[in-house]
């Protein structure tokens, strides 16, 4: 038995580099950029989506009504989270996030195929939620797994920009929804982007997602995790991952939640609304908005590579805290100036230091929350509190501040308000987390 043991904390602390190192990280972040992908295009192409499935006479009230769909699905991903994660945390990464990617690949063919409201009327709609609420499902459970994957591959000294890889990888699936965006809005008429270009980047990634799929099919598991079942086959007490994360981590569990608040707001405030938000607001053209988007997303991405690669040096805590700063201070002054300019230079390069500035503290959330959970829960724990903050901060963002930048009640400034709004507990939760201790990301005690 102790040999058994000794075994698997020689596969732990041991570190992952090479062939497996790489294609683990290859797997979890091709994976998670068509995961992602699919759900940024909707954010994308809301303005035609509320065309084709909520024509209205008022103006703006079939685009609050896409982004109402698009916070529906958020509505599902703690269960997501819930159901996938503790899958995940008995059945094994490699299982959980193959699922995952199936899931979404479903959610994102209903929305592509189905037809418009003038066509099918109140049938249209109703698909359009039931595909969305599969995608919100499928996310639920991406990030928790993808998290425990790539962190516990990792080498001690490389763990926060393994886990960077995470964050980067989503970005760059914003990357390609932009490139497709320009690509198709740039090619095609208004007209045929009203009637069915708009379904071209749906398409695309319904096509590409079984490149994914046999990616994460062909995974080896994580070596934590197979410690922790040799662990379980030696006990004779069978824990479930959802009680023992409320039971034996609330301190945790409230931690990760202060901290995924500011990791919501940021990156579906800044980056995922933004480009809708600079054409009604700023009545900048769509090629425009999906250009300056396209740099921010470049440097976000580059961003997240950085602070990962940073946090190793200097502390992952100290760098999440740097990021949070940041936006807490630095948010509403890109947002006057933008305002105050309305040329294309200023939306550029403020997008582009916004993107710096959510990489910042975005870069290292990942590996941040995973520190807080042991091996036996991580995927429970970290999927819980990011897709609780999703769905309470970020799913119905967009509609909200739709609705506040568009009205003469409202301000434009409402975003960059709440972004810095949610930098403070995020702020109290990190400095209340202490010295993280990378013995949450080593073998699980015996």
């Amino acid at each position: 038995m102790n040999l058994a043991r000794a075994v698997d904390v020689r596969q732990i602390t041991a570190p992952q580099h090479g062939r497996s190192g790489a294609r683990a990280i290859v797997a979890a972040s091709v994976g998670n950029l068509l995961e992602w992908y699919d759900f940024a295009v909707y954010a994308l192409f809301a303005i035609y989506i509320g065309e084709n499935f909520f024509p209205s006479r008022t103006p703006g009230v079939d685009l609050v009504k896409a982004f109402l769909v698009f916070g529906v699905g958020f509505v599902v991903r703690p269960l997501g989270a819930v159901l996938i994660g503790a899958y995940g945390d008995r059945a094994g990464r490699k299982a959980a996030l193959t699922a995952t990617i199936l899931l979404m690949a479903y959610g994102t063919g209903i929305i592509a195929c189905t037809p418009s409201f003038t066509r099918i009327g109140i049938g249209a709609p109703l698909l359009l939620l039931t595909g969305r609420l599969l995608q919100g499902f499928s996310a639920g459970g991406e990030i928790g797994g993808a998290a425990a994957f790539l962190v516990e591959h990792a080498p001690a000294r490389r763990r926060g920009l393994f886990a960077a890889w995470l964050q980067a990888s989503m970005g760059m699936s914003n990357i390609l929804g932009a490139v497709v965006a320009l690509s198709v809005t740039s090619l095609l008429t208004d007209g045929q982007m009203r009637s069915w270009g708009w379904r071209i980047p749906f398409l695309l990634g319904l096509s590409i997602a079984p490149i994914g799929w046999y990616l994460r099919k062909t995974l080896e598991e994580t070596p934590q995790f197979l410690a922790e079942l040799a662990r379980r086959q030696e006990s004779s007490a069978h824990r479930v991952p959802l009680v023992a994360v409320f039971r034996d981590h609330r301190r945790p569990l409230l931690l990760g939640l202060g901290i995924s608040i500011l990791w919501a707001a940021a990156v579906y405030v800044l980056l995922i609304f933004l480009p809708v938000f600079s054409q009604k607001s700023l009545n900048y053209a769509p090629s425009t908005a999906f250009s300056a988007s396209l740099v921010e997303y470049v440097v976000f991405v580059l961003g997240c590579f950085a602070a990962g690669a940073l946090s190793d040096h200097i502390g992952r805590r100290r760098m999440a805290a740097i990021g949070a700063a940041v936006l807490l201070v630095g948010v509403l002054p890109l947002f006057r100036w933008v305002d105050q300019s309305r040329t294309m230079a200023a939306l550029i390069i403020a997008e582009g230091a916004l993107g710096l500035m959510v990489s910042s503290f975005t870069g290292v959330a990942p590996v941040v929350l995973s520190a807080l959970f042991p091996t036996e829960v991580r995927a429970t724990g970290v999927s819980l509190v990011y897709n609780c903050a999703i769905t309470v901060f970020a799913g119905f963002a967009p509609a909200i501040l739709t609705w506040l930048t568009t009205t003469a009640s409202g301000s434009i400034y409402a975003p960059a308000w709440y972004v810095s709004c949610a930098a403070v507990p995020a702020l109290i939760a990190i400095s209340l987390t202490g010295r993280l201790s990378e013995a949450r990301i080593a073998p699980t005690p015996t």
